[in-house]
């Protein structure tokens, strides 16, 4: 029997020190839980993504430096009969620089730290270039597979290997090699971000890949928000068989510890290293090792009883789709204001469903205490916005300022209108939306606040945006919401909170009614745009599924429609390369995703 824990942990891109200590603090609750290895994701110990990090030398020796001092620590603090499995950003030295080969051949890499030291590395060998991955730009594909054999205290040995995270999404390799080292557990550390419905798909990934391998397999995910990305934990253990044995929850640090009845390992015999077909076109090189018995763990207590998620056996409780992803937003937030430096966030509210929900996302985040608004009336402005922005305002307990916009919007007007600027139309109507981005912005000057953005993906998508008006901030809570979308999390939230017997967030009004951006006499969304029912499912298959016309039309969409709604989308192009970055929810966000050049006459053609 051995007892193994996956540490599904918040690192932070760059901190190597705060990374260290995680890694040190998480094996010595390891520990306390009588485990014999912990895993923790993929590239712990810097963080992930690092990008560009990755080429510059001066971090790489940081991060190898780091992993040698984790080791000692670990063994200096009694810690080092545990086996710990960590990633790191480690590099090729064999390799000369030459042109395609990323500076420094910097290498996505895992060690396994015994006994006070580094016992063995690898590193990735699949790369993963595809979404938000270009990691053929920064790595070199790894050509090992590791295989530990350690005693597990009972008198027996089992073999333990390792992989890392893409190595899982392709065929053959390390999985393949796995098999024919008779390895009786796979190891995989990982950084796999969010986006919706990928558990499912990432449970039969796992539950496919252990039947492969011919082994249990143990899957440790990353939590937490890093620029765009956010990491959802969801650590997965599952049999050789595909039995599901245990998970973690969604969004949340936690240490999944369970009991794996394993295969013993084959009789010992000398470690050697083990060239194999890895039956996609390369040969990976097996690597074994053999871990000395443990000395005493400190703060180990026999084998006490493992601490498990009250009443849900080994399997914390899963998230419905929109509380996973309200939570993704919600993790997004919290850690970009946190990790940069932030205490407290500023946002138009203008009473209007969008900015509602943003504001309910930033104080369910940081703290309500922590977020300031900013009621900005115009001219234009109905009554019932004051009112429902207000009603927010005390549901919440949020800081509130209203500044009223129309004599400045009037001051600009009046020196602008000698140049040519008219007195109407659209001009005028951004001109609006300009000043109110002026205001939040001094205000976040003054203050030092984190200025939210509250545009939707719909209306990033179609243009229904004034650069440098609504547009203009430091981050996107919303950005890749669909309109319907924002409306559904909204509904939930609330009801959220009445089934915990809490005031909902939200005012009903600004849920139920026609949405409006109100920078002219009675306008409404519809007066530019398709209703967000009809956009929204075109705008799925048009960004999302890459659809050209003639697909769009084949699937059902009016030909009219298609043809109006792709000519605004393609030409926005430039507005979104200008806009914050926010949470990544969707299969192809605007950002890492999905990258169009702005210069760019190609237009897909009309419908026949």
């Amino acid at each position: 029997m051995l007892r193994i824990a996956l540490a599904q942990v918040n690192a932070t891109v760059g901190d190597l020190d705060g990374n260290a200590e995680l890694i040190v603090e998480w094996t010595r609750r390891a520990a306390g839980h009588g485990s014999r290895v912990v895993v923790f994701p993929e590239m712990v110990l810097t963080g992930y993504p690092v990008e560009d990090l990755a080429l510059r030398a001066s971090f790489v020796e940081a991060s190898i430096a780091a992993l040698h001092g984790v080791a000692a620590r670990l063994g200096a603090e009694g810690l080092g009969g545990i086996a710990v499995v960590a990633g790191y950003l480690d590099r090729r030295k064999d390799l000369a620089p030459r042109t395609g080969l990323p500076i420094g051949a910097p290498q996505d890499a895992a060690a396994l730290l015994h006994g006070g030291r580094v016992v063995v590395t690898s590193a990735k060998h699949h790369l993963p270039n595809y979404g938000v991955f270009d990691e053929f730009r920064y790595f070199v594909p790894g050509d090992t597979l590791p295989v530990f054999r350690l005693p597990t205290g009972g008198g027996e040995e089992v073999d333990v290997a390792i992989a890392i995270c893409e190595d899982l999404w392709q065929d053959g390799g390390p999985v393949a090699a796995c098999r024919r080292a008779g390895a009786g557990l796979l190891v995989v550390p990982n950084a796999s971000p969010y986006e919706r419905g990928k558990d499912d798909v990432r449970l039969d990934l796992c539950v496919r890949r252990a039947r492969e391998a011919g082994a249990a397999l143990a899957y440790a995910n990353m939590i937490g928000g890093q620029d765009e990305l956010v990491f959802d934990g969801d650590s997965i253990l599952v049999a050789a068989d595909g039995a599901l044995l245990a998970r973690g929850p969604q969004f949340e640090e936690a240490l999944v510890v369970a009991d794996l009845d394993l295969p013993a390992a084959d009789p010992p015999r000398t470690p050697a290293d083990q060239p194999v077909d890895a039956g996609d076109g390369t040969t990976i090189t097996i690597r074994r090792v053999t871990l000395a018995p443990s000395p005493e763990v400190a703060g180990a207590s026999g084998f006490p009883e493992v601490i498990r998620p009250e009443g849900a056996g080994m399997f914390w409780p899963r998230l419905s789709d929109p509380a996973e992803v309200y939570a993704a937003l919600v993790t997004g937030v919290r850690d970009y204001v946190a990790k940069n430096g932030f205490r407290s966030a500023i946002l138009a509210l203008s009473g209007g469903i969008d900015s509602a929900l943003t504001a309910t996302i930033a104080a369910d985040a940081i703290g309500p205490g922590n977020v300031y608004v900013v009621l900005m009336p115009s001219r234009y402005s109905s009554d019932h916005s004051v009112i429902d922005a207000e009603d927010l305002v005390k549901r919440q307990g949020l800081h509130a300022v209203t500044i009223p916009i129309a004599s400045m919007v009037d001051a600009f007007g009046k020196e602008l209108i000698p140049a040519g600027f008219p007195e109407k139309g659209l001009p005028a109507e951004n001109l609006q939306a300009r000043v109110r981005g002026v205001v939040l912005m001094a205000l976040s000057n003054a203050a030092g606040h984190l200025v939210l953005t509250t545009g939707n993906k719909s209306e990033l998508a179609t243009g229904y945006s004034t650069l440098y008006g609504d547009s203009a901030g430091g981050f996107g809570p919303i950005k890749d919401v669909l309109k319907t979308l924002v409306w559904e999390l909204s509904r939930w939230r609330n009801a959220e909170a009445e089934r915990l017997g809490t005031t909902p967030p939200i005012p009903e009004n600004s849920i139920t009614k026609p949405p409006s951006a109100e920078l002219a006499p009675g306008q409404m969304d519809t007066d530019s745009l398709p209703p967000y029912e009809v956009l929204d499912a075109l705008l799925d298959d048009y960004v999302e599924k890459d659809m050209g016309t003639a697909e769009l039309i084949a699937a059902g969409h009016d030909p009219a429609l298609v043809e109006r709604v792709v000519r605004m989308v393609d030409a926005a192009e430039y507005k979104r390369r200008q806009y914050p970055p926010g949470p990544k929810i969707s299969q192809k966000n605007f950002g890492r995703d999905r990258r169009l050049p702005i210069t760019n006459r190609w237009r897909e053609p009309r419908p026949s």
